[in-house]
C-alpha cells in the first residue's frame, strides 16, 4: 500500500486530495492545526477511518518545535505499519496575514508556515521518502512571479506588505523544491511545485481583517473548486515514472520565475538551516 502525508488536510485542496488518495487505496496521514479539526475531518471520512486507511495528527506548523515533533510521530507511525516508507509528502498548509505577526520563535508567521514548516517536515521525513523513492509536492502559486526574495529582510520587518510576503513564500516553495532535487534526485526522491490556480477556499479569510479579507472574499468567487485544483497533485503522484518538470499547472508543465535558480535555492537552503537550526541527514540510515 502506498502512503501519503498531507498538511492542511482538513479543508480546501488538502481535503480533496485526501479524499481522492483514499479512494485510490493510498493510506493517508493528514495534518490538522488542532485536535478538534482533526476529529472533524476524520468524521467526514469515517469510512476510511474504519478501514484503517487514515490517520490524523495535529500540530501548529508555525512553531518549529511542533513541526519537528510531528515529523517524529509520523516517522514512528510509518515504521510501525509500513517499514518506514513514505511515497508522497504534500506540503500544502499555508496561511495569509493582514499585518506583521510573529511566531514564538520570532519568525514572520506566513514565512514560518508557508516555507520553514515545509523545510523542517521534509527533513524529518526524508529517510522515509528515500526508502520509498518518494515525491515531495509544495503548494506554490503563479503569484511567485514578479518578485525577488528580500534577502536582507526576508521577514519583511521593514515596510511590511502581506501580499508581497505571501508571494515571496510561494517563490521560496519552488526554491526548496529546486534544491531538494539537486540534493536527492540521485537517491530516487523528486520534488515539485504546484500552481493550483485561483481556488475558491477560505485561506484568505482565516486570521485576516480589513482589505485582505475583503479582497479575498471577492477574488475567491472567481476561483475553481478545490476538486479541480486537486487533480494536478494527483497527476504528479500517479505517474509511474516521476515527471521531469519542476512546476505544474492543470497537470501540465508550466513556466516559472527566473528567480528559481541554483544560486537562490542554495542560498535559501542555507538560510533555512541557519534560522531553524535543523540540518538534513544527507544519507539514509545516518
Amino acid at each position: 500500500m502506498r502512503t501519503a502525508v498531507i498538511t492542511g488536510a482538513t479543508s480546501g485542496i488538502g481535503l480533496e486530495v485526501c479524499k481522492n488518495f483514499l479512494q485510490k487505496g493510498i493510506y493517508v496521514i493528514g495534518v490538522a492545526t488542532t485536535e478538534e479539526k482533526a476529529q472533524m475531518a476524520e468524521s467526514s471520512l469515517d469510512l476510511f477511518v474504519r478501514k484503517k486507511m487514515l490517520r490524523f495528527f495535529a500540530a501548529n506548523l508555525a512553531e518549529g518545535n511542533e513541526v519537528r515533533l510531528l515529523g517524529q510521530k509520523i516517522k514512528k507511525h510509518l515504521e510501525e505499519r509500513f517499514s518506514g516508507k513514505l511515497d508522497i509528502l504534500i506540503n500544502n498548509a499555508g496561511c495569509v496575514r493582514s499585518y506583521y505577526t510573529t511566531t514564538s520563535e520570532g519568525f514572520e508567521t506566513q514565512f514560518a508556515v508557508n516555507c520553514l514548516a515545509g523545510y523542517i517536515l521534509t527533513g524529518e521525513l526524508m529517510e522515509s521518502l528515500i526508502r520509498a523513492g518518494g515525491r515531495i509536492l509544495f503548494t506554490s502559486s503563479n503569484s511567485h512571479k514578479g518578485i525577488k526574495v528580500r534577502w536582507q529582510d526576508i521577514m519583511f520587518k521593514q515596510r511590511y506588505n502581506a501580499l508581497f510576503m505571501y508571494k515571496q513564500t510561494k517563490l521560496c516553495n519552488l526554491l526548496l523544491a529546486c534544491e531538494l532535487n539537486k540534493r536527492y534526485n540521485s537517491l530516487g526522491v523528486r520534488a515539485y511545485g504546484v500552481d493550483p490556480g485561483l481556488v475558491n477556499t477560505d485561506i484568505g479569510l482565516k486570521n485576516t481583517t480589513g482589505i485582505v479579507k475583503f479582497f479575498w472574499n471577492i477574488q475567491r468567487k472567481r476561483g475553481v473548486s478545490p476538486s479541480i485544483a486537486a487533480k494536478t497533485f494527483e497527476y504528479i503522484c500517479e505517474q509511474k515514472i516521476a515527471p521531469d518538470s519542476l512546476y505544474y499547472f492543470r497537470s501540465e508543465p508550466a513556466p516559472f520565475s527566473k528567480q528559481v535558480n541554483a544560486e537562490n535555492s542554495a542560498k535559501l537552503w542555507d538560510l533555512s538551516e541557519k534560522l531553524t537550526g535543523f540540518t538534513f541527514k544527507e544519507k539514509i540510515g545516518i
